[in-house]
């Protein structure tokens, strides 16, 4: 007969199973909400692409460049490219302006650089 000192509990699970009501009203309260968890799990999927990634670093070191450019530097065709950036654009992490017939891309703003440059650093430390 097993005995609750018989139990073993795996390593990612609760050795008594009681929730601290406080902490998790707590946590509750500052979790993000179902839609934004949705489009969080959006961007996080429109990043996930190495494509898409290759050519948010490549806006991340040059500041701004047209589709002719960004195909060179990540070696992809000018139609990946321009698909890609139709996405990222309609999700708000690039934007454009046009410069007589050419369309110039570059990161949306600080928080898109921020998240690049926080991802890449992680990166380095997991190895």
């Amino acid at each position: 007969m097993n005995t609750s000192s018989d139990v073993v509990t795996g390593l990612d699970g609760c050795a008594v199973p009681e929730t601290d009501a406080a902490r998790v009203a707590a946590t509750r309260d500052r979790l993000v909400t179902p839609e934004e968890a949705t489009r969080l799990a959006e961007l996080f999927r429109l990043l996930g692409d190495p494509t898409r990634a290759r050519l948010l670093y490549a806006l991340l070191e040059a500041g701004e460049l047209c589709v002719c450019d960004l195909a060179d530097a990540v070696e992809v065709s000018d139609t990946a490219v321009s698909h890609a950036l139709r996405l990222l654009r309609t999700a708000g992490i690039v934007a454009s302006r046009r410069a007589g017939r050419t369309v110039y891309y570059r990161l949306a703003d600080a928080h898109v650089r921020m998240l690049l440059d926080l991802s890449r650093e992680h990166l380095k430390e997991t190895g």
